[in-house]
């Protein structure tokens, strides 16, 4: 390109001016228009919560700053169409290319196809760059070619190959685009309410948004934190994990400088043999590497956001108890452990993973409730709400990953507690009811004298709850409907075995007799098989970027011959309507008038915005089974409401 040419910087999460591979390319072409553009109507089931809006109006001001002290202010657009938007800044300015860093969930995907296939077809140049991962997810492949479904072996394979360098050079000069088009101030943009302003004062005192406060936030990290990472991290007060997610998830950060700035760290410790030090690294790498993993299984396999990678939860009696729900987001469950940490996750927006491991599990094992309920409340709550992460998150918690948790594992809050809380201290601070009881009861009132509750001003049942559920009897329960999901399971595969037809006197009997005695020739199968390098293509990085695995080539291989579909790259042709990333064969539903299964985190105004023709379901009216707990055979009805683990997830 000339230096005569206009070029549309489309900022997305990516708030930032250092290693900005987009920004910077703009920059070297000639004069640039950055814009960022808010359309709630896109955001669809995956509107923000509250926490997250705020965030990134704090961060997109300071980027804005940023940008004005380079010489291009950052255009804010409203707008109920993104193409549209683009098209409009295009007509004003008499830009000929477009430029943005990928995203990598379901929904961006789509998006980010549509608008490259539109504005190729006007003659304007689209480039996307890597600006999010170490790696691309279509360069990580197996010996064979085909996508990974395990961490250590993605993350081995990863650590072995060869990275880009570490950062990009900053511009030190923008030349401004010029042109006459409706701007919008950040206000203008509706991220925050006049209601929502008092609570998101408080936020002000822990957080500062923004990419330099990002940098700073890395450089005591590694300076301070680092070396302890390993040991400190299993402590869930206090600041004991990196805090880096939120600048990570908006873009503040650059991965790859947080991972160069940690492994020099590393290889400056190895010089000196401090191995804690060496150990601690290690374990922080390995929760980046959980980050990438998210954005890898989300781009392979974009139907992971509304069923398990595997098939296994398919017949799963879920439990619908929407007051059992609303008891675990209140923190009303009666076990102090997984109460502290969901009412620091209200308050705050923020806690640490190991408790947002505790509180996953005792959602999905101990109360039996969809791991999308959990997924979808975590989304509205959380400060540092990861699409992708949480998907990982909450599907590694349930079994439904091939290298998750076991289904039939339930760990005991009290026990849990014990270990990552000895002294009581976090749950005080966050259940003050219990503020007084000795460490020795602090993890299990219930089985404390009444003298000592007394002494402590606790009254169970009146100011602070008795168990939701004993612990035995959750793991009763947990068993039972595995049995059920296993029988649901065994029963089809009968049903599917009995449909066959023998034709002796065309093709003998071996061949069908074989058929009907190797079951799994019938088995739907577990994960679709994904080929990333499986032969020589000609699809280039810039086209190949946004080409998802359409669902109908999954459902359709599935229907036709039973096998386990092989998806190339070449064969990811999007479909052009978004709803394809929307396939859910694990539908849950619920009455629309149920105002306990709102987002929690939005605002009125905000739900106004946020509703589409996408929606999250949640269960309503199911069957009972023969010990009368709620099973998923449910009728469908919808609510149009829109739902992390951060960056040390484990």
């Amino acid at each position: 390109m000339g230096s005569n040419s206009k070029t549309i910087v489309w900022f997305r999460r990516d708030l930032r001016i250092e290693d900005n591979p987009a920004l910077a390319a703009a920059a070297r072409d000639g004069s640039v228009l950055p814009v960022f553009i808010w359309c709630p109507k896109e955001e669809a089931q995956f509107f923000p919560g509250r926490v997250s809006r705020w965030w990134m109006k704090e961060s997109l001001a300071h980027l804005d700053h940023s940008l004005r002290s380079l010489g291009a202010e950052l255009v804010f657009i409203r707008a109920e169409s993104t193409l549209d938007a683009l098209l409009e800044c295009i007509c004003a300015t008499g830009a000929t290319k477009v430029v943005f860093n990928r995203l990598y969930d379901p929904v961006s995907l789509v998006r980010d196809h549509i608008i490259k296939q539109k504005l190729g077809e006007l003659n304007i140049s689209v480039y996307s760059y890597n600006g999010d991962l170490l790696y691309e997810p279509w360069d990580v492949c197996d010996e064979k070619g085909n996508a990974f479904t395990t961490f250590a072996a993605f993350w081995d394979k990863c650590l072995n190959m060869q990275m880009e360098p570490s950062t990009l050079p900053t511009p030190f000069r923008l030349v401004p685009a010029t042109g006459s088009f409706k701007k919008f101030s950040i206000g203008d943009l509706g991220l925050e309410n006049e209601s929502e302003k008092p609570s998101n004062a408080l936020l002000r005192r822990a957080w500062s948004p923004g990419w330099t406060n990002a940098n700073k936030a890395l450089m005591e990290f590694v300076e301070q934190h680092l070396l302890d990472y390993q040991q400190s991290r299993v402590t869930v007060g206090g600041s004991s994990t990196s805090l880096l997610s939120p600048y990570l998830h908006f873009g503040e950060l650059s991965v790859r400088k947080v991972f160069h700035s940690v492994q020099m760290k590393q290889m400056l410790w190895a010089n000196e043999g401090n191995i804690r030090g060496c150990e601690s690294v290690t374990m922080f790498l390995r929760a980046i590497g959980f980050r990438e993993y998210s954005r890898y299984i989300c781009f392979n396999f974009p139907f992971t956001h509304e069923r398990s990678l595997l098939c296994n939860l398919k017949y799963f009696p879920w439990n619908s108890d929407q007051e059992r729900f609303k008891a675990w987001r209140q923190g009303r469950t009666g076990y102090p452990m997984v109460d502290a940490g969901m009412r620091e996750l209200w308050a705050t927006g923020w806690t640490h993973n190991r408790m947002r491991v505790i509180v996953a599990s005792f959602c999905v094992k101990v109360l039996l409730l969809h791991w999308r309920w959990g997924m979808k409340y975590f989304w509205d709550t959380l400060l540092d709400a990861d699409l992708e992460c949480d998907i990982l998150g909450w599907q590694y918690i349930s079994g439904s990953l091939p290298d998750g948790h076991d289904l039939h594992r339930l760990d005991d809050p009290e026990l849990q507690g014990s270990k990552y809380d000895p002294e009581g201290e976090y749950i005080r601070q966050w259940l003050p009811e219990l503020a007084r009881l000795p460490t020795e009861w602090i993890h299990h009132p219930w089985d404390a004298p009444v003298s000592v509750l007394k002494a402590a001003g606790v009254e169970l049942g009146s100011n602070y709850p008795k168990p939701i559920i004993e612990i035995e009897t959750a793991r009763d329960n947990l068993t039972e409907a595995i049995c059920l999901m296993q029988g649901k399971a065994g029963a089809e595969e009968t049903n599917c075995i009995s449909e066959v037809v023998v034709d002796s006197s065309e093709k003998g009997g071996n061949t069908e007799s074989a058929r009907f005695n190797n079951p799994e020739s019938f088995r739907e199968p577990s994960i679709p098989e994904v080929v990333l390098n499986g032969k020589p293509s000609c699809i280039t990085g810039s086209s190949r970027d946004q080409r998802v695995p359409s669902m109908q080539h999954f459902s359709n291989n599935l229907l036709q011959n039973g096998k386990r579909p092989r998806i190339s790259v070449e064969d990811r042709a999007p479909d052009p309507n978004v709803n394809a990333c929307y396939v859910n064969t694990e539908a849950l539903s619920v009455q629309e008038h149920e105002a306990d299964l709102c987002s929690t985190a939005e605002s009125s105004s905000a739900k106004k915005q946020a509703t589409s023709s996408f929606s999250f379901c949640v269960p309503r009216a199911c069957s009972v089974s023969s010990k009368g707990k709620d099973s998923l055979d449910c009728e469908s009805s919808e609510v149009k409401q829109p739902w992390k683990e951060h960056v040390d997830e484990e």
